[in-house]
């Protein structure tokens, strides 16, 4: 069965604040480690009241201050928005900090809207330079070549795994040519997913970091001890999905009884089809569709975000998840 891993937006409730939803993410990444979980990624966005982890790297350095094994990281940092020179600054001292423990997931999208990316002086044309960007961003992070001018310290010589994100063909292609790791963002962009992930199999390139094609795959998860109680925490997701495509980016709201009395039927399909990859029941519930997923796809790990409102709901979810490939 697959690895399991998870992405954790560092969600702030409604009622809440950013300082409470990092407590509770450090708080999951301890339980996480305990659990057996691989790898603990936060993500990069910008101008979300709901996301508390738009200072990504630094909130990889809280989480992994606060934990011993488990692997941390970004899933993913949006490159375009940033030097690749700093990047790897960044990312090198943290694997300076926490040696062996730390991956860098990149992506192409800006993570926030197009007056946000202005204000972080971003041209939307530097998206066109993902692929340039990640070969100077391997070189920063590679041992240091003779006459090599320019070196990211800390940062050479630390080879820190670079994993490409996507979520279309973009990503996928790009991963198997340079022979890198690729995670698929099928937690909200599924579409694409099966086409991406052929395309990155049979394209797969080996290079110095992998031998043979790694792929991972993000998918909700809502594990209840009833399937009825999970069906009710997976509004929030649903909820919040509603409010994106009505042009409203507030704060997780709470769960409700009753989702067909809050979105229409338009909303409900183009909602519905963002989160199809979710899986939302009681433990059996879960392992039956997740196992399913995992046929489906040949990923060897999936990467689970979890929209869940209140804490303890959200730790039992992970902890009974975890139950299922022990």
């Amino acid at each position: 069965m697959a690895v399991l891993s998870i992405l954790d937006l560092a969600f702030v409730p409604e009622g809440g604040t950013p300082a409470f939803a990092l407590r509770h993410t450090l708080d999951l990444a301890q339980h996480a480690e305990q659990w057996g979980y691989r790898r603990f990624w936060l993500a990069e966005h910008h101008n979300m009241v709901g996301i508390a982890s738009a200072a990504t790297a630094v909130v990889i350095g809280y989480v992994a201050a606060g934990t011993k094994a488990i692997r941390v990281g970004a899933g993913g940092v949006m490159l375009p928005n940033h030097s690749p020179l700093v990047i790897a600054e960044q990312f090198g001292t943290l694997e300076s900090l926490y040696p062996g423990r730390i991956d860098l997931g990149v992506g192409r999208a800006p993570g926030t809207d197009e007056r946000t990316m202005l204000a972080l002086r971003r041209d939307h044309r530097s998206a066109d330079s993902f692929p340039r960007d990640v070969l100077e961003l391997q070189g920063y992070l590679a041992p240091v070549q003779d006459g090599q001018l320019v070196q990211a310290v800390p940062g050479s010589g630390l080879n820190v795994p670079i994993w490409i994100l996507g979520s279309s063909l973009f990503g996928a292609q790009l991963a198997a040519e340079l022979g890198l790791p690729y995670a698929f963002a099928s937690h909200f962009a599924p579409d694409a997913l099966i086409p991406a992930l052929q395309s990155y199999f049979r394209g797969f390139k080996a290079s110095k970091e992998l031998d043979r094609p790694y792929a991972a795959a993000g998918v909700n998860v809502f594990a209840a001890d009833t399937d009825r109680e999970a069906r009710r925490l997976f509004t929030s997701a649903q909820q919040q999905f509603t409010n994106m495509l009505r042009g409203k980016r507030g704060k997780l709201p709470p769960p409700i009884d009753d989702i067909e009395a809050y979105w229409t039927p338009s909303e409900k399909a183009q909602a519905s089809s963002m989160l199809s990859c979710s899986f939302v029941g009681s433990r059996d519930t879960v392992r039956s569709g997740l196992e399913a997923f995992v046929e489906e796809t040949s990923v060897q790990e999936l990467i689970i975000a979890s929209a869940i409102f209140d804490p303890t709901a959200r730790l039992r979810s992970y902890e009974l998840t975890s139950d299922l490939f022990r």
